[in-house]
């Protein structure tokens, strides 16, 4: 066996199987070796995805595999979370739109907009086996036993079957263990009160609670007085189902994880229905659900990615997303150095600044769910600590603000998104938590005058199709504007109007030429909210003639995307 590598990553799982797949698919000279401490397939628990993953599955060239193993098909989520005791649907797409496709598919059309719920002992399988055809070397059943340390670089890892490994880089993709991370003593902070204990099993022949179109599904997440349930389908007869709570209740029910486990699933109506004929696997698993986020992500020879990297809890379903799309930036980051395209203190920080952003924001986010969350009842102590110590008063316009200033513009660079909702769609939920109207701050002006006075300019990196290219970028106030995407557009036709009509003609202009009627009408949703996030950041100063119309923009509680459930 071959002892000295280029790049060397601890972990099998979609974070180490998405750097080697691209490495080796843009690079194939790059010997790669992947090494897992379990024997594949092997079950994982964190199995709901969004959609942002299918374009990095195209991309990686294994779509049509996990296409043909069938899973359901996440088309979105019904949450009971917020004061209103009803459900509410969550979707990626307008239900009735979904079409009657048979499967497999391609990616294309409406599966661009959905994801999928994994069985993630197949999904992982067939990502590491894909790694291995795409030329990685991959040995399972190897565990590193020690990390050699030289300063502050890995010199080598020491694995349970004797051999000493080198490489040029290491990557740790060892999930919470962080292998690398704790070797090299990376601290980890915990910006958060959210410490959960998650506690789940598998069963066989749950009913879906809704089947749209040709396997399509929303996964449950039911909150409880003193936690929440998560319903996951991963096929037409396995389903997911955890529960998770505090640590701190955790420990004051004197109860074993499998009563708190069955008594919670039994507590919940809706639930109960849908595994009234089915029954579990009788392997309760736990794990601690601890939000956390590393001080750095990058070093000398050296990469965290996934949740080596941080951790953000579940509640939004990003996690997988999160690892996919570090992976892959991680890929390219590599990919770069090697090309000596760029300064490699730039790349590395880049890289590290996209991900720590990231990851910072999502558990800023979950902060925000669990403090409004109206139905922790017995929560209630538990839910004020998480809002006063991130400093949230659940006022919404200030809690707003306060979600802001994580930025919307690192999920995709461009778009004002995070966690799937858009921000239109993140207004609307924060409407539906409160029960109150949430006032836009781009309302009541028909002015928006470009403000980059005492702006600083510097590049970031976009990824795509295996290069890195540099954008150019505003800094101010801990803020930063890409000029890409659509803040790029918005910052162009803001050089040349301010007057909020010519601004929405020019946008409708652009987007007839680029989209269908029905893409360009969500482009421009898009767009406004990007003007949001602008004006709230302080990049546009708004004004109002009072010679002609003010913009004005409410969102109901109940839209197109975002509604009461009707199942």
């Amino acid at each position: 066996m071959n002892s000295k590598y280029d790049v060397l990553i601890i972990g099998g799982g979609p974070a180490g199987s998405t750097v080697g797949t691209l490495l080796k698919k843009y690079n194939p000279q790059l010997q790669v070796l992947i090494v897992e401490k379990e024997q594949f397939p092997r079950d994982h628990v964190g199995e709901s995805q969004l959609p942002q993953i299918g374009e990095i599955l195209h991309e990686m060239g294994c779509w049509d595999k996990v296409e043909a193993a069938n899973f359901p098909i996440k088309v979105g989520v019904t949450y009971r979370w917020g004061q209103d005791p009803r459900p509410w649907d969550f979707n990626f797409l307008h239900t009735e739109q979904f079409k009657e496709e048979t499967r497999p598919s391609r990616y294309e059309g409406q599966r661009r907009q959905t994801a999928f719920q994994v069985d993630r002992a197949i999904y992982d399988n067939i990502l590491l086996r894909h790694a291995e055809e795409m030329g990685c070397e991959v040995r399972e059943k190897t565990s590193v036993v020690k990390v050699d340390v030289d300063g502050a670089s890995v010199a080598g890892l020491q694995l349970n079957s004797g051999d000493k490994i080198t490489a040029r880089y290491y990557i740790d993709a060892s999930g919470h263990i962080g292998v690398l991370r704790r070797a090299l003593g990376v601290e980890a902070d915990c910006p958060t009160q959210l410490q959960n204990i998650a506690i789940w099993d598998y069963w066989t022949n749950a009913e879906w609670a809704v089947e749209i179109g040709v396997g399509g599904t929303r996964v449950q997440v039911m909150s409880l007085s003193h936690g929440w349930i998560w319903f996951i389908p991963l096929g037409p007869t396995r389903t997911s189902i955890g529960f998770i709570c505090p640590a701190t209740h955790y420990k004051t029910l004197k109860k074993s994880p499998s009563e708190i486990y069955h008594e919670a699933l039994k507590s919940e109506p809706r639930i109960s229905k849908l595994i009234a004929n089915a029954t579990c696997r009788n392997k309760i698993e736990t794990t601690k659900d601890w939000s956390f986020l590393s001080e750095k992500t990058t070093g000398n020879n050296w990469f965290l990615v996934g949740e080596s990297a941080g951790f953000a809890d579940p509640i939004l379903a990003a996690g997988m997303t999160l690892t996919h799309t570090g992976a892959r930036e991680l890929a390219y980051t590599i990919l770069s150095l090697e090309k000596g395209q760029y300064d490699s203190h730039w790349l590395k920080n880049q890289y590290d600044q996209n991900q720590r952003r990231r990851i910072k924001q999502h558990i800023q986010f979950a902060d925000y769910w669990y403090a409004a969350n109206g139905q922790f009842t017995d929560l209630q102590e538990h839910s004020q600590t998480i809002a006063q110590e991130a400093g949230l008063n659940l006022n919404p316009e200030e809690a707003f603000q306060w979600l802001s200033q994580g930025g919307f513009t690192n999920d995709i660079l461009g778009q004002a998104v995070i966690g799937g909702f858009d921000l239109g769609s993140m207004k609307q939920v924060m409407q539906r938590f409160s029960q109150q109207e949430i006032a836009w701050e781009v309302s009541g002006y028909n002015v928006f005058n470009l403000n980059l006075k005492g702006a600083e300019e510097e590049f970031v990196a976009v990824y795509n199709h295996g290069q890195i290219s540099q954008v150019k970028c505003y800094v101010k106030n801990n803020h930063r504007l890409p000029i890409t995407g659509l803040y790029g557009l918005l910052i162009d036709i803001l050089r040349r109007t301010a007057d909020i009509q010519e601004i929405y003609q020019h946008l409708i202009t652009i987007f007839k030429t680029r989209f269908s009627s029905e893409h360009a009408q969500v482009a421009l949703h898009q767009t406004i909210g990007c003007l949001e996030v602008m004006v709230s950041e302080g990049w546009i100063e708004p004004a109002l003639n009072p010679d002609k119309p003010a913009l004005n923009i409410s969102i109901p509680i109940e839209g197109q995307l975002i509604y009461t459930s009707r199942d």
